[in-house]
């Protein structure tokens, strides 16, 4: 498992391309709460050595998050899994929502 940090506007036009080659998972994460916390540690639980998605720091990036919603179209929520194929967001969950089993079967 591993992470990649987005943390600027380049990043994420880099994912939007890369989508086009191969399917995109961003995690939206705010380091100050407790359910993101939770979303995230059960995506890392079962996340494989090959997995390798997107976290997005809301609180030092809200700029970027920004963006995203904008680009896709799909409303900001804290937490916030996306899949983004072909440019576009494919699937989004959030808070509770949030599944390792669902992101895989989207990929």
């Amino acid at each position: 498992m591993s992470w990649q940090y987005l943390t600027d506007t380049e990043g994420w036009k880099s994912i939007l391309e890369e989508s086009h080659v191969k399917i995109q998972v961003v995690l939206k994460h705010s380091t100050r709460c407790s359910i993101s916390s939770l979303a995230k540690s059960r995506l890392e639980k079962q996340m494989s050595s090959e997995d390798a998605f997107y976290l997005l720091d809301l609180l030092q990036y809200r700029s970027v998050s920004n963006i995203i919603a904008a680009d896709l179209g799909v409303t900001h929520e804290s937490p916030q899994v996306l899949i983004i194929k072909n440019g576009q967001c494919i699937y989004h969950a959030s808070h509770s929502e949030i599944a390792y089993d669902e992101v895989i079967k989207k990929l």
